[in-house]
């Protein structure tokens, strides 16, 4: 009998070290001697930054002075560190500079510029060496000397260097959601004034974001009372000259309400007023929200996280969210890695016999990643049925909703790791079928009226980044549109045109359907 052998998950190997991997100088200060090694430690302000030079025992060679930010003194300074460094023999130095809002970038970037190896102290870090050594006092000289502390216990940590189409990426992501955050907020005042101008107005109407029939209705006549002196085909005439579509059914029931509207609030005209005018604000973002994704979209394409769009239940908007608050998946040795940068696993306080170690989400993390992930788990939730099932499993399980969408999030980044360092498409044992890349971002265009060059240009650097062997599975669905564009009728179809270049790029012309029964495995 075959005995049956239990695989078991291997572990972690035991830190060598106390000190931050992305920290570690001690190697480099063995090398050359402790008193050979230079650390410059900077304070950044507002607009200068007192900064000072010592060996790693900390001895003095240049004491703390002020530098304004700007090319001038920035460059003395550098040329008085090179200066201090052939004077005092020191043969290897590390710029540990503390990292303060935007303030600090002038000096990291004028150190870097300058080939000096330029690590950031995290002000947390600062705090608690400063505290033992000088409990109850804060000052600039204070915190040079608890920042050289930081950087030789290794923590002054080396940042990635940003390349500028992640960088662009980031802050338009970023943008969006702000703009997003800004008209949801925008939303809430808007019903709150209809509600005291036209008690119940917003009601009449489905979707009241949606309708186009809403907000002219108001504009034109600003009361119930005007509503019900124009009539039924008062408001139609007017909607048919602003060239606005209705069905009169909505104007039946706008009619209605007016009819048993309530008492509206003290200075109503003016509550209509400024409602119509957050109207005007929330479009107006709304459509810079548009341009944004479109945006986001296009550099998107041109990296492998596109391959998250063949992730049932991920799209455009939220594939591009994670990439730019990811970075190059290079940046990462294994999933892992990405959920302690979010901060994606309990907190826990151990003490003697006392151990407590699923407390809450630790506080101090990446929380523009964390949020990235956590919205992906929502559509995941949503619009996934394997990941749907399991949070519905979980839920009558009686655990609790935010355990399920971090388990969900934390399962997203394992898949997500792999596919885009391995650049292959999502696969599946529970799935029998994988989402098209193509065929997402080509809806995605399409539903943004994104102009064809350029919706070809992203559908051609997805291709390139989609692999070979998936070219034919992507072709399919192409094939299935072209066919159906090419069976309307006659007239501009530009879509067609961009659906054959495509197919051309991917090295594909007609292929045969599969007959029935086929497994579609991917």
């Amino acid at each position: 009998m075959s005995s049956t052998r239990v695989r078991r998950r291997s572990r972690g190997r035991a830190a060598e070290f106390l000190q931050k991997p992305r920290g570690l100088v001690h190697p480099r200060v063995q090398k050359v001697g402790p008193e050979h090694f230079g650390m410059v430690t900077v304070d950044p302000a507002k607009a200068r930054s007192k900064w000072m030079l010592c060996d790693f025992y900390g001895k003095l060679l240049i004491p703390p002075q002020w530098v304004a930010h700007n090319r001038v003194e920035l460059e003395a300074a550098v040329a008085q560190v090179r200066a201090a460094m052939q004077q005092h023999g020191l043969a290897d130095l590390l710029v540990a500079v503390e990292r303060t809002g935007r303030y600090h970038h002038p000096v990291k970037n004028a150190f870097r510029a300058a080939g000096f190896d330029t690590r950031l102290v995290h002000p947390y870090a600062t705090k608690q060496f400063r505290q033992p050594a000088d409990p109850g006092i804060k000052t600039d000289d204070t915190d040079l000397a608890a920042i050289h502390r930081a950087a030789v216990n290794g923590f002054a940590l080396v940042e990635a260097e940003a390349e500028e189409l992640w960088r662009r990426l980031q802050l338009l992501i970023r943008h969006r959601r702000s703009l997003v955050q800004k008209s949801s907020a925008l939303s809430c005042q808007i019903r709150d004034h209809l509600e005291a101008g036209l008690p119940g107005y917003a009601a009449c109407f489905g979707n009241l974001w949606q309708t186009k029939v809403a907000f002219p209705l108001l504009r034109q006549f600003g009361s119930a009372q005007s509503m019900l002196d124009a009539g039924l085909d008062g408001l139609a005439r007017f909607l048919h000259e602003q060239g606005i579509r209705h069905q009169r059914r909505s104007l039946v029931t706008v009619l209605e309400w007016a009819k048993s509207a309530a008492t509206a609030d003290v200075a109503a005209d003016m509550h209509c007023r400024i409602a119509l005018a957050y109207e005007d604000d929330r479009q107006r973002k709304t459509l810079e929200i548009q341009g944004l994704e479109g945006e986001s979209a296009h550099l998107l394409a041109r990296t492998p996280y596109i391959l998250l769009l063949s992730f049932p239940g991920v799209n455009v908007v939220s594939a591009a969210d994670f990439a730019g608050e990811m970075g190059p998946i290079e940046n990462y040795a294994n999933p892992r890695s990405i959920t302690g940068r979010a901060g994606l696993f309990p907190s826990r306080y151990q003490s003697s016999l006392v151990d407590r170690p699923d407390g809450p989400l630790v506080r101090r993390a990446n929380r523009a990643l964390r949020a990235a992930i956590l919205s992906v788990a929502d559509n995941l939730i949503l619009c996934n049925h394997h990941f749907n099932a399991m949070a519905a499993r979980w839920r009558a399980a009686g655990k609790d909703v935010r355990h399920s969408h971090v388990k969900i999030g934390m399962r997203f980044c394992r898949i997500a790791y792999h596919m885009v360092a391995g650049r292959q498409v999502f696969r599946h044992p529970c799935l029998r079928s994988r989402s098209y890349i193509l065929e997402k971002l080509l809806a995605f265009h399409n539903e943004h009226q994104t102009p064809m060059p350029a919706t070809l240009e992203d559908l051609n650097h997805a291709a390139h980044q989609v692999p070979k062997k998936e070219h034919q599975a992507e072709a399919r669905p192409l094939l299935d549109q072209l066919e159906r564009e090419r069976h309307r009728a006659s007239g501009p179809q530009p879509l067609s045109e961009l659906l054959a270049i495509v197919l051309a790029r991917l090295g594909v012309g007609r292929i045969q359907s599969e007959e029935s029964g086929a497994s579609d495995l991917t």
